[in-house]
């Protein structure tokens, strides 16, 4: 399961309306590392001048992993967190996640790190299971 869902939160989705700050606090107490390493990103990108701040190092164990992956999966995670963060959010590999400014979602930058070609580069063989 992606999220642990408290009643409450099942409750307002029951009646067709979750509130966009507790689905994020559900999302932040559910994916703690996959919740922290967007908020991570968000709050470099200002301090770079390049389109993107991204992450390289890979979670440190499984459950980790599971947590990005979950949430990166699933659109509306993906989307309240960019709105949340005001980032674009890309990904590549099992933990290569960037957060770009969202204008540059038309820029050079952003559609070489979406590339198949960037995809490749950055394949290795640890990354086979992820």
């Amino acid at each position: 399961m992606s999220l642990t869902v408290s009643p409450e939160l099942l409750a307002q989705a029951e009646h067709g309306s979750v509130d966009d700050d507790a689905f994020l606090a559900c999302v932040r107490a559910s994916l703690p590392y996959a919740y922290g390493l967007v908020e991570r990103l968000a709050g470099e990108l200002p301090t770079t001048d390049r389109d993107f701040a991204d992450n390289q190092v890979p979670p440190a164990d499984d459950a980790e992993q599971g947590q990005l992956l979950r949430a990166l999966a699933s659109t509306a995670i993906r989307g309240a967190l960019e709105r949340h963060f005001g980032v674009a959010l890309a990904f590549q590999n099992c933990h290569r996640l960037a957060a770009f400014r969202p204008p540059a979602v038309t820029g050079e930058q952003y559609r070489r790190f979406i590339s198949a070609e960037s995809q490749v580069l950055n394949q290795q063989p640890g990354f086979v299971n992820c």
